[in-house]
């Protein structure tokens, strides 16, 4: 596994071009449970739209970036690699879901796990939630491997969850 050093920041008016191409992979619709292309107009009212602030817009979705890359992704040619999103935000019983979008040239290069170690950071120490979850078809393999060896516990199987089939839901409690 080749070193990252990632960074998260919040999503800018320059990453319109990244999110709309990432959107509209339909191969990854099946993961994300989206059922329709995104426009530019769309994602441009989302950019505008959004505060950053997870107790105001009920998400966080955030650009990750490797500061020591250059190129990683040649057709756009940038250091950003993907996105990673707390969603289904309950303040109340503090837990959110996650969700990731991993460019891919950079998958398997260990970018996935970084970025998710940043944001579990940020989610139990700054946020205070008590748990974090994730919901993988049984289909994604590598993704069900990362969350895996982050200490994520599969904790219930969703039987015919999608039109795909099954998925398993992985928490991770916050020990702080």
């Amino acid at each position: 596994m080749n070193k990252v050093n990632l960074q998260l920041r919040k999503i800018e008016p320059s990453d319109l071009a990244f999110l709309y191409q990432w959107e509209n992979d339909a191969t990854m619709w099946a993961d994300s449970d989206t059922h329709n292309p995104l426009s530019r107009h769309d994602l441009h009212q989302y950019i505008e739209n959004t505060t950053g602030d997870i107790y105001r817009d009920g998400q966080l979705r955030l650009i990750i970036e490797d500061s020591q890359l250059s190129t990683l992704n040649s057709q756009l040619s940038t250091n950003i690699v993907g996105c990673i999103d707390l969603f289904d935000f309950d303040a109340r019983n503090r837990k959110a879901a996650i969700g990731m979008y991993i460019a891919p040239d950079a998958r398997g290069k260990g970018v996935g796990k970084q970025a998710v170690q940043l944001l579990l950071d940020y989610a139990f120490n700054f946020l205070h939630l008590r748990m974090v979850y994730a919901i993988i078809s049984v289909n994604n393999v590598a993704c069900s491997r990362l969350y895996e060896q982050m200490d994520f516990l599969p904790s219930s199987p969703l039987r015919a969850w999608t039109l795909e089939g099954d998925a398993i839901l992985w928490q991770k409690m916050n020990t702080n």
